[in-house]
């Protein structure tokens, strides 16, 4: 069972459903856990993700995977908002989410370091302008992202540190 091809098939049924429901795709998983395969939705939109929408797109997706038989394999679906600390994958979040707190890691050492965590300043030319401890900032290519997440900001955000 090729994962990445799933997962390419599932995306390409459920991003003309969560447009149609004024929803955006934020990402999909498709993973091997103890309790059997679990074929994750994350779904995102301007004021927050409600319950009935997870449940709309939940009903929807299921009967689509099921008609196109999508999964050679018992799955479970889980359709959720992606939380306070998203994850970030295409320039569209980064440029989304211009002032917010992220935490990124990087593939490769970027100034000396791979860990980030600060303010982001936004995407351009395939690079992500993140400032660190108030003052340096830092380019990191899309593509040398491993990981990116927004960051929950508590209080004061003007004094994010390393």
């Amino acid at each position: 069972m090729d994962k990445a091809a799933i997962v390419q098939e599932v995306e390409r049924i459920v991003h003309p459903l969560v447009k149609h429901e004024g929803l955006s795709l934020v990402d999909i998983s498709f993973d091997r856990e103890h309790r059997g395969w679990v074929l994750r939705i994350y779904l995102d939109k301007d004021g927050g993700v409600t319950l009935d929408d997870c449940v709309q797109v939940s009903k929807e997706l299921g009967q689509l995977l099921d008609v196109d038989d999508v999964i050679p394999t018992a799955y479970s679906l889980e359709v959720s908002s992606p939380g306070l600390d998203r994850p970030l994958k295409k320039a569209e979040d980064f440029g989304r989410y211009v002032g917010r707190a992220v935490r990124i890691r990087a593939n490769d050492y970027i100034g000396g370091r791979r860990n980030f965590r600060g303010e982001l300043l936004g995407c351009a030319d395939g690079k992500v302008l993140v400032r660190v401890a108030g003052s340096e900032v830092f380019e990191i290519p899309l593509v040398s992202i491993r990981k990116a997440n927004l960051e929950i900001e508590i209080g004061d955000s003007s004094r994010l540190r390393q």
